[in-house]
C-alpha cells in the first residue's frame, strides 16, 4: 500500500510550522553498503503506521505544526556541493526560528547544517562510530569525517559522541590527543545512559544541542538496516532517554545512515518513530 509522499501529520504550512523537516537522499561517500540515499522515501511511508497520541509523553502530533518540506536535490552532487546547499537550507529554517529536522542520508549530511547554527552551540552525536578522519577514501567530507568537520566550526570542547565502539586506533590518539568527550557503549552497558546522560549534562551545561542520531548506534539486532552495522549497541529505549534528557536545550535534530534495502522495514519503522517522538518531547518541553 502507498501513503501520501509527506510525513505523517505534517499537515501545516512552512510559514505556520515550528518544526521543518526535510530529506538528504545522498549516499556518495558510503564505504560499505550503498542505498541509504533511499531511507526519507520509506522513513516517511513508514511514519503512517503510528497513531497521533503518545501514551508516554501525553502529547498529541495533532496539537503541534510540523512541515515536510520534501527532499532537497542533493542526491547527485560532489560532498563538498551537498555541504553547500544542507548549509543555505538549514540557514533560512534556523533564521525563521523554526526547528530543522533531516532525514537522511548518510551521516555526512550533518556538518552542513551545524554550520548553519551560531558557534556556541553543542553537538551531541549518538554512533557507533566516532567519525574523527581528517579525510577518508580521499574525501574530507566523508561520513567517516563527521565530528572532526564539525569540530572545524564549534570548539571541540562542545562535541560528546555516546554509544561508540569502532574507530581506527590513529583516529583514538587524535581524538584523545584533541580532547574529544566521548563514551563507548559497554560503558554504558555497565553503568546504564542514566549515568551517561548525566555527564554529557555536566559537561555542556545549559548550552542549546544539536542532536544527530546515527541508526548504527542502536545495536544491528533493534536496526539491521543501516549502512556500517556494528554489534553491541545501544537499546532503542536508551535513544527515547537521550531525547527525553535534553528535550529541553535541543535546537535541531537529524537521523542517519537507515538503508533501507537491508531489512524488512524496520529500521524505517523505528526511525519514524524517534522522528515522532522528538517532535512531541521537544515541543512538550517548550510549551
Amino acid at each position: 500500500m502507498n501513503f501520501p509522499d509527506y510525513f505523517a501529520d505534517a499537515e501545516s504550512t512552512f510559514d505556520q510550522a515550528d518544526f521543518i523537516i526535510f530529506g538528504a537522499p545522498y549516499d556518495k561517500t558510503s564505504s560499505f553498503r550503498i542505498g541509504a540515499r533511499n531511507a526519507p522515501k520509506e522513513i516517511r511511508q513508514a511514519s503512517w503506521n503510528f497513531e497521533t497520541y503518545n501514551v508516554q509523553t501525553g502529547v498529541d502530533l495533532r496539537d503541534i505544526k510540523f512541515h515536510d518540506y520534501g527532499d532537497l536535490c542533493i542526491e547527485n552532487d560532489k560532498p563538498e556541493k551537498m555541504i553547500e546547499k544542507l548549509y543555505a537550507f538549514s540557514k533560512q529554517v534556523i533564521e525563521k526560528n523554526k526547528f530543522p529536522i533531516a532525514v537522511g542520508g548518510e551521516h555526512s549530511i550533518t556538518p552542513g547544517i551545524v554550520k548553519a547554527f551560531t558557534s556556541d552551540i553543542a553537538v551531541l552525536s549518538l554512533d557507533a562510530h566516532i567519525d574523527y578522519r581528517n579525510k577518508y577514501e580521499n574525501e574530507k567530507f566523508n561520513h567517516a569525517c563527521v565530528i572532526r568537520r564539525i569540530s572545524d566550526h564549534i570548539d571541540i570542547k562542545s562535541i560528546a559522541v555516546l554509544g561508540i565502539r569502532s574507530a581506527e586506533k590513529e583516529e583514538f590518539e587524535e581524538a584523545n590527543k584533541n580532547g574529544l568527550f566521548y563514551i563507548d557503549s559497554y560503558k554504558i552497558s555497565n553503568e546504564g545512559i542514566d549515568k551517561s546522560l548525566g555527564m554529557v549534562k555536566d559537561y555542556f551545561g545549559q548550552k542549546r544541542i544539536y542532536l544527530t542520531l546515527d541508526i548504527d548506534v542502536i545495536d544491528p539486532a533493534y536496526a539491521p538496516g543501516t549502512s556500517t552495522p556494528e554489534p553491541f549497541g545501544l537499546h532503542p529505549i536508551d535513544i527515547i532517554k537521550t531525547i527525553d534528557f535534553f528535550a529541553s536545550q535541543l535546537v535541531g535534530f537529524d537521523i542517519v545512515e537507515v538503508c533501507p534495502e537491508y531489512d524488512k522495514g524496520q529500521t524505517s519503522i523505528l526511525a519514524a518513530k524517534i522522528i515522532r517522538h522528538l517532535i512531541q518531547s521537544a515541543w512538550s518541553n517548550k510549551n
